[in-house]
């Protein structure tokens, strides 16, 4: 795999964390990791570096669900893998892209962090869509045109029309009424917001 692998391993423990990146070094593939101590340190990591995958003990974010920290750092395709230190719910656990454990062998985590690595992303519910671009999903929706909804936000046509390719592709939903379902699971918009414009 010619493409570099960008990993954050998020684990307090210095010697948890020395052992996972001797095993991720032992992998096959180009990987640029950086170490993280503690939630500061992952925040910070991320407000400068685009991963692709984030090695986390539950612990450290208080047990935030993955589609939370998603929703934080704003990236939506990053594959979240679980470092388990100490026994968890079975249902976190399964929130998760993949868990590995700490009594896992070596190979084990390399199968499992492999897995992940190669599956496709599938969670477009947490697209992170700016201010403005939740703004003009909720415009759509309410079945305002491109003029309407340009006149309304002060924007020129030209602009409004680039807001909605950028959403189209970052949610891959290309029908008002995908967006529609979209803005309603996502709390967007309320329903009765719909039926007033129908």
């Amino acid at each position: 795999m010619s493409k570099q692998i960008k990993v954050a391993i998020a684990e307090s423990s210095d010697v948890i964390r020395t052992g996972i990146i001797s095993i991720l070094k032992s992998m096959n593939f180009q990987i640029f990791f950086v170490e993280i101590k503690n939630l500061q340190q992952l925040r910070q990591s991320f407000a400068h570096h685009n991963f692709d995958i984030l090695i986390l003990n539950p612990i450290l974010t208080g047990f935030s669900s993955p589609q939370q920290l998603k929703k934080e750092f704003c990236k939506s395709g990053i594959k979240i893998i679980a470092l388990q230190s100490v026994l968890c719910e079975n249902s976190l656990m399964l929130q998760y892209d993949e868990s590995v454990s700490i009594f896992d062998s070596a190979e084990q985590i390399i199968s499992k962090l492999k897995k992940a690595i190669s599956s496709p992303e599938s969670d477009i519910s947490s697209e992170c869509l700016s201010s403005r671009e939740k703004e003009i999903v909720g415009l759509v929706v309410k079945g305002l045109s491109n003029k309407q909804i340009a006149e309304k936000l002060n924007l020129s046509i030209h602009t409004v029309i680039t807001h909605r390719r950028n959403i189209s592709t970052k949610l891959d939903i290309h029908s008002t009424s995908g967006l529609t379902i979209y803005a309603i699971v996502n709390k967007l918009i309320e329903i009765d917001d719909i039926k007033k414009n129908d």
